[in-house]
């Protein structure tokens, strides 16, 4: 019926668990963006699609290509298995990426590479090239996407992150930032931000953990580990297939904590995931928790890696509630041309499963609008409305096409 990769379910959830990346000999790399007129500061669009940045940048002259912007990435990745031989790095070496998990690593290749953001330039920076497409990025965003860029980027700039207007404002100097909100000291390890924060939980006193800052993580709150065993649930959870990563796919339960605290902040009601992982990976890992974006989104948010702080300031979403998904549907977008929108994964016994809805169902219209008039973020909206609401969904089917009545229920 379509020739898309099948029962692919992805989020953006843990994307870049890259513990280390062997050393290539030979190759000399640069750590620094800087403007090259001269100016200070810049400030450009970002696109946000699932609450994750997405800017558009130029590596060895040619471009643009989309990119997430994600706090969690180092090195540069390029997921886009074309850009290798197309962007002619020259003498990239063969390694191996490891991981959290029981994993042996992905083979990829480390290359050196040019980038330019706005008007800022990295010469040589450190770049991995996937071997094979494992993440299916673009699908999960419905826009395409050739890779993620961080460190090297944050690290040259102080960075604010105005989630309310999409804009990026960058700057080399301070001063050309007002370091407004409330300011979380930031711990890098691995070149990658960690902060301090309290967790409420059904059944476990307040807990204060060490969390992974990951703008490029679609969830709320991962909870992973303590006291080196797997982080206790609470009583009520819900089996999930929490996305894919770079370590394949990643199993574990949702649920809900009672209340969440990043400074003065209070998040309540809070959807978290509970990852599975093996006893031997979990006494390595050097974290409780990873952040992600559907809460650093309720933020405007500044990084000053230099310094090691971020600075927050609530936003319009601040107060928006936590919900799952309730019609029990995940969805793959293929961008075409023609653009299509599958259904990817369907939870047993959720609304979509009780009425007939299958995967691999082709989405037509929703509310006898056409799928094409909706973002994928539109979707999920309707999809996670209000308990009790009615969503007519039509499909393409074996060469028909079939009308169905979803009624939306909160799970979790």
């Amino acid at each position: 019926m379509n020739s898309r990769k099948p029962s692919i379910h992805f989020k953006i959830y843990h994307i870049l668990f890259i513990c280390c990346v062997l050393a290539a000999p030979g190759l000399a790399f640069a750590q620094d963006f800087k403007f090259a007129n001269g100016r200070k500061a810049q400030t450009m669009g970002f696109d946000l699609k699932k609450s994750l940045i997405i800017i558009p940048i130029y590596i060895n002259d040619k471009g643009p290509f989309d990119f997430i912007l994600d706090t969690g990435v180092n090195p540069m990745i390029i997921t886009d298995t074309t850009l290798k031989e197309s962007l002619k790095v020259p003498y990239p070496r063969a390694i191996k990426i490891s991981g959290y998990g029981n994993f042996n690593g992905i083979d990829a290749f480390l290359g050196a590479t040019s980038v330019k953001i706005g008007d800022s330039e990295a010469e040589n920076i450190p770049t991995v090239f996937l071997k094979d497409d494992i993440l299916p990025i673009s699908g999960f965003v419905g826009k395409k996407i050739y890779g993620l860029i961080g460190y090297n980027f944050f690290n040259s700039f102080v960075v604010k992150v105005d989630y309310t207007n999409r804009m990026l404002r960058f700057a080399s100097h301070p001063k050309k930032i007002k370091l407004k909100g409330e300011k979380i000291p930031l711990e890098l390890i691995e070149n990658k931000p960690y902060v301090k924060l309290k967790v409420e939980q059904e059944g476990l006193a307040t807990q204060t953990l060490k969390a992974l800052v990951d703008c490029g993580a679609s969830h709320a709150i991962s909870l992973e580990a303590l006291n080196g065993k797997p982080f206790p649930k609470p009583a009520f959870t819900m089996e999930a297939n929490l996305g894919n990563g770079l370590t394949g796919s990643i199993k574990g339960r949702i649920g809900r904590v009672a209340s969440l605290s990043l400074g003065k902040f209070v998040f309540r009601d809070i959807i978290s995931s509970y990852p599975e992982y093996n006893i031997d990976s979990l006494k390595n890992k050097d974290r409780n928790a990873n952040l992600g974006a559907e809460i650093l989104s309720r933020f405007n948010t500044i990084y000053d890696y230099q310094n090691r702080y971020m600075y927050i300031k609530k936003n319009e979403k601040f107060n928006r509630p936590f919900e799952h998904d309730m019609s029990g549907i995940e969805l793959y977008a293929e961008s075409g041309p023609p653009s299509k929108t599958f259904i990817n994964k369907i939870e047993p016994q959720s609304p979509a499963d009780l009425v007939g809805l299958m995967v691999g169902d082709e989405i037509i219209s929703i509310n006898f609008k056409k799928v094409d008039d909706y973002s994928l973020d539109d979707i999920g909206a309707i999809f996670k409305a209000k308990s009790g609401y009615s969503v007519i969904v039509e499909v393409w089917r074996d060469k028909a096409f079939i009308i169905k009545l979803l009624k939306l229920k909160k799970r979790i």
